[in-house]
């Protein structure tokens, strides 16, 4: 009996140690007057937030509820056939980018970037309370991405008429617009008509012309991604040590990929750039 309670007190001598050393660790790290109980403090406020959304929502569809077009018929094509508003982003994409690309590629892009981010940015700063100084490039990064997506959404809604054309809130959408004289051209053929570079290629693959142009191009294309990933990696040591070598690069490719984007359409609508890049797998 005597070695029983003896065995019995040993155990809840190492019990009551290891509850002491998990109470003292987890005081260490984060002390009382920053941490909150999940109920009834978290809980409520989420139930709160739900009702209320919920009930906006419903007054939403009551006030202004969703308009239905006539029956489809196979007699008529609609003209603009427009996809939901949640995949306008991506047909005005179709505007400015290979189908391949806008359609598979950049959507692969997005869902694989997103998925990525928590284990990009392990920074215990932010988690818990809201900060943008100390998370300013992670926010900007995330609100710049977040802001063109919904631009290119808003473009599809309200400015996007007959034939896919721009209109402006005071042109009649019943009208076509008339045809533009613009020329779209590939940059390949812009640089060799200004430049007068010559249409000789300089080696063949397959039917694929290598000519200086296209070289050229290469070395916009690629010195556009070498300059994004050296210029932090030199002027911010500290972000890329916090980083490390692998999160960095990953980082830094979804990041010039996104810049890319909107660069690519304003050489579109100023420059007249079709493509900055052709080659027999894609167009740029």
């Amino acid at each position: 009996m005597s070695e029983k309670i003896s065995e019995d007190s040993n155990a809840l001598s190492k019990q009551s140690k290891l509850a002491q050393l998990i109470k003292k660790t987890a005081s260490e790290k984060i002390g009382p007057e920053n941490t909150v109980l999940v109920w009834p403090n978290l809980v409520y406020l989420e139930l709160i937030a739900i009702m209320v959304s919920v009930a906006v929502i419903l007054f939403l569809s009551l006030v202004s509820p969703a308009p239905l077009e006539e029956l489809a018929s196979a007699d008529t094509t609609p003209n603009p056939t427009k996809a939901p508003w949640y995949f306008l982003g991506l047909q005005e994409l179709l505007v400015y980018f290979d189908p391949w690309l806008a359609g598979m590629v950049l959507p692969t892009f997005i869902i694989i970037g997103l998925v990525l981010i928590p284990y990009l940015d392990p920074s215990p700063l932010g988690k818990g309370y809201y900060t943008f100084k100390e998370r300013k490039f992670s926010m900007l990064g995330f609100g710049f991405g977040l802001s063109l997506w919904w631009v290119l959404i808003l473009i599809g809604v309200f400015f996007r008429g007959l034939d896919w054309s721009w209109y402006w809130p005071w042109d009649d959408p019943h009208f076509h617009q008339p045809a533009g004289a613009v020329k779209l051209m590939d940059l390949e053929i812009i640089l060799q008509s200004t430049l007068g570079l010559s249409e000789a290629p300089l080696t063949t693959l397959g039917r694929y012309a290598i000519t200086k142009a296209n070289v050229l191009t290469w070395a916009l294309f690629l010195g556009f991604y070498g300059v994004g990933f050296t210029v932090p990696f030199l002027f911010f040591r500290d972000f890329y040590r916090k980083l490390g070598f692998v999160r960095y690069n990953l980082t830094m490719f979804f990041f010039i990929s996104m810049m890319g984007v909107p660069m690519k359409i304003f050489l579109r609508l100023l420059a007249d750039v079709k493509y900055v890049l052709v080659t027999p797998w894609f167009k740029f």
